[in-house]
């Protein structure tokens, strides 16, 4: 199948370069060192520099493919779906975009089109696991615990960031939505927080992020959703203080004439400090549970993921995690496994048994091992 992957950073480069192994992959990029490392690593796989932000240049690109990927940065993720979903062509994304990706549902039906989004590990790989579990149990609870995290601790942050600080800025300044009984409920991001053990990485702390997206919406019988994000304990008090110092503030303040927001200013700094290094040992680690009742009886479901970077490939676990996720989904979509037209997040495909396990052995094969118990 002809595939075209928009987008080349770290993850996009995973992508390209799993799919290529069974496909004819074009990936696109306005970046040109991009385009060169994933070249390096397969020279089968084209290239193309492309400004993504053109949207109007998408059904000249897209014109000889088959299927696309989004792996573009979520601030113009929504305008990117709406443009290849216009140009009648199947996708899979994982541009993880504010706004609410299930707008898009009639347009899909009426061009023909499956579009899977979210699909990552999360949310991504969370969602199959609820909306599997929504179809044999009577779910009363969902949790989601989720970080990706530095092998060597480093102070003061203890923290690098496989993509850009303004996006984890974004995670830590948002409002949270949850589920509490039946509602949806906001917190503060960053509040709630709390110790877990993950026996062989130790203990990290977890707290309110905006992740549950979709299933707040996908899933509203269900009374009690969650998911909190993972750090090393004593992060989140920096992060707090940078916060309440005004260090993220968006209002412009005047500096020597020169107008320039904090927020602008602290993400270049963090830039410096988060970036994680192209082989740089890292990890993503993730529980996720569900509790319900089946035949009477209150089932409890977990499930745990700890993934490494890989140094023969030179891959990061967050990029294997997320990226083949998502190939995973390619390949249902390239197999016939999943055909329904219209926009489905994870959690809409994941009900499917079928695509449930075949997204499971997927991963399995490349090494990203969950356990259920």
């Amino acid at each position: 199948m002809k595939i075209a992957v928009l987008g080349a950073g770290m993850v996009g480069r995973t992508i390209a370069l799993d799919l290529s192994a069974r496909h004819d992959v074009t990936s696109f990029d306005l970046s040109p060192v991009n385009l060169h490392r994933l070249q390096e690593r397969n020279k089968d796989i084209k290239t193309a520099i492309a400004d993504l932000s053109a949207f109007s240049g998408y059904s000249d690109w897209l014109s000889p493919f088959e299927l696309v990927v989004l792996a573009v940065p979520g601030f113009m993720g929504y305008r990117a779906l709406e443009a290849v979903i216009e140009c009648g062509k199947n996708v899979v994304d994982i541009s993880f975009f504010p706004e609410d990706a299930l707008q898009l549902d009639l347009l899909a039906k009426k061009r023909g089109v499956t579009a899977i989004t979210d699909c990552g590990v999360a949310p991504g790989m969370s969602n199959f696991i609820i909306g599997r579990y929504n179809e044999m149990i009577e779910i009363d609870r969902f949790e989601c615990y989720v970080g990706g995290l530095p092998k060597t601790r480093r102070k003061p942050f203890e923290y690098k960031a496989p993509f850009s600080p303004i996006d984890v800025i974004e995670e830590y300044t948002r409002p949270a939505r949850l589920k509490e009984n039946g509602h949806i409920v906001v917190r503060p991001a960053l509040s709630e927080r709390s110790y877990m053990d993950f026996g062989e990485i130790g203990t990290l702390e977890a707290f309110n992020t905006d992740g549950l997206r979709s299933l707040l919406f996908t899933m509203p019988h269900i009374p009690n959703l969650k998911e909190q994000t993972l750090r090393y304990p004593g992060h989140v008090e920096l992060i707090i203080a940078l916060q309440q110092g005004g260090f993220f503030d968006e209002s412009p303040i005047d500096i020597n004439g020169v107008s320039l927001r904090p927020i602008d200013f602290s993400s270049k700094i963090l830039f410096r400090e988060w970036k994680l290094g192209e082989e740089e040992e890292e990890f993503t680690i993730m529980r996720v549970i569900v509790e319900g009742m089946k035949g009477g009886k209150l089932e409890r479901v977990e499930y745990n993921m700890l993934d490494r970077y890989d140094a023969a490939t030179k891959t990061s676990s967050m990029s294997r995690t997320t990226g083949y996720t998502c190939t995973a989904a390619v390949e249902l979509v390239a197999g016939g496994l999943f055909v329904e037209k219209g926009v489905f997040p994870p959690e809409l495909v994941g009900k499917q048994e079928t695509c449930f396990d075949f997204v499971l052995d997927y991963l399995k094969q490349r090494g990203v091992m969950w356990t259920k118990s």
